[in-house]
């Protein structure tokens, strides 16, 4: 009973998948909303997670070149303002400091929302010839945007982050960098994440402030919504020119230098609970998860059965797996509901019968596919069930995505596609932001969400006015 008493407690997913997401975050324990309204208290079983997606994305960055640096939380408004599109468009998120201490600021802060200001102006300082390039940076930070509905890990006013800033002598190279760092968060959330997404180019409206260029990685949630889920964006020139940032080339003249900007946040840990988890919980992709497995001796008060388990625990620890005993006095059912709903990616169960056969019962948490291995092999073969566990996860979910996928050559089709299935649908666009805006109000908010870079003519004319279109789009509704 107690094992049907606490998965009691989790919404089903098809009955309400708002409800579903709340539920699994306070049950697995992951974040609570502090005193500070729309921000978070990350507890350890989430922090955990992102600290194994930091390390993981780390380890990618500094494989391309990438230095860690870290810089002040707060912001002059002078310096804010010298990139006016910038500050045009964090505007209304932007919280400001106007005290210190008794006294009042001569010129108020903002806390950061991001750091393309900050960097400048150490840039500025720095560059003065070709050999000072290019600078390729990354800081791991928290960052604070005033948003009006916040919800955890999705949208909260603080919300921890990597922003990496890069300087490069030449156009040519920040983009080649831009499209990189792209490439580089593509790889970890496919690899690493086991989530498969759709990417190109943000249209003009909705690309970040003060970029030439933006490009996202969109990955589908269980609802069939699309989670904006990493960005790299290419600057061009805006941002050093307008703080003077220019260097000396051989020839002894004067250049514009051309930056980048690219991030990843703990908007993807909602991303993992949406796109993997079930109604039993979370489900984690073991490259992540902090507990890849969990070893449940069942009749541990018989002799012998600890002392076993204790053994398979070194076992496993010595083979590198990240394994934990639950040896409480909990019933082995409620032990099965709470692995299960930490979504730790195997339980390894094990009583005095198995022990007498030399064996174990390895259950995997994503399809709970039920292996006999045998104690002595068990170190052996654990990473091998894991990594068919991370490889299947993502195969599960690309095929999600791939058939939630749907095209429209008429407004009919696609407001019938939007209103009666979830997902994504391609059509065609002649590029007018007002069209845009009317396509997303005709179907209820399905968005474009990217210009792919790999195109399809579905139609000669724009799905919406008729007139000629420019790029075939994918649209969607979105957190």
């Amino acid at each position: 009973m107690a094992n049907d008493k606490f998965v009691q407690k989790v919404t089903s997913r098809d009955e309400n998948f708002a409800q579903w997401y709340t539920d699994v975050v306070r049950e697995a324990k992951l974040c609570d909303y502090s005193s500070v309204k729309g921000c978070l208290n990350y507890l350890p079983n989430g922090y955990a997670i992102w600290e194994n997606i930091r390390n993981l994305l780390d380890k990618r960055f500094k494989d391309t070149g990438v230095e860690n640096v870290y810089l002040p939380v707060l912001i002059p408004e002078s310096l804010l303002k010298k990139e006016a599109r910038h500050i045009e468009g964090f505007a209304p998120e932007v919280a400001w400091v106007t005290e210190g201490g008794n006294s009042k600021l001569e010129e108020r802060m903002c806390i950061r929302p991001t750091s393309e200001t900050l960097f400048c102006d150490l840039w500025e300082k720095m560059v003065k010839s070709y050999r000072d390039l290019p600078l390729i940076w990354n800081q791991w930070n928290t960052v604070l945007r005033w948003e009006k509905t916040t919800r955890p890990f999705l949208r909260s006013r603080e919300f921890l982050w990597q922003e990496g800033h890069t300087l490069h002598a030449t156009y040519e190279e920040a983009e080649e960098r831009t499209l990189l760092m792209y490439q580089v968060y593509k790889d970890c959330l496919a690899e690493d994440l086991a989530i498969p997404t759709f990417g190109g180019k943000k249209t003009d409206s909705e690309r970040f402030a003060g970029a030439e260029d933006t490009y996202t990685l969109e990955a589908m949630m269980h609802d069939g919504k699309s989670l904006q889920s990493a960005t790299s964006h290419f600057f061009g020139s805006g941002f050093p020119d307008a703080f003077d940032i220019k260097y000396l080339d051989k020839e002894n003249k004067m250049h514009s230098c051309y930056e980048t900007s690219w991030g990843l946040s703990t908007r993807s840990i909602g991303a993992l609970i949406m796109v993997h988890g079930d109604d039993s919980g979370l489900v984690l992709p073991p490259r992540i998860a902090p507990t890849q497995a969990m070893i449940i001796p069942i009749a541990q008060h018989k002799e012998g059965v600890l002392e076993e388990a204790n053994k398979v625990l070194e076992a496993l620890r010595k083979a590198g797996i990240r394994v934990k005993l639950d040896d409480s006095e909990k019933s082995p059912g409620f032990k099965f509901a709470e692995q299960e709903m930490l979504g730790i990616p195997t339980r390894i169960e094990m009583g005095p019968k198995d022990i007498e056969k030399g064996e174990v019962v390895v259950v995997r948490r994503n399809d709970r596919k039920k292996i006999t291995v045998k104690i002595k092999d068990l170190a052996k073969k654990m990473p091998k069930i894991l990594e068919d566990i991370q490889n299947d996860m993502f195969n599960t979910a690309k095929e999600f995505l791939e058939s939630h996928i749907y095209e429209a050559t008429t407004m009919d089709e696609m407001i019938d596609l939007a209103n009666n299935k979830i997902g994504f649908i391609k059509a065609m666009w002649c590029g007018d932001e007002n069209c845009e805006d009317e396509i997303k109000y005709r179907t209820g908010g399905c968005g474009s969400r990217c210009i792919p870079a790999e195109q399809e003519h579905l139609a000669d004319k724009c799905i919406f006015c008729g007139k000629e279109a420019k790029h075939m789009v994918i649209w969607g509704k979105s957190y």
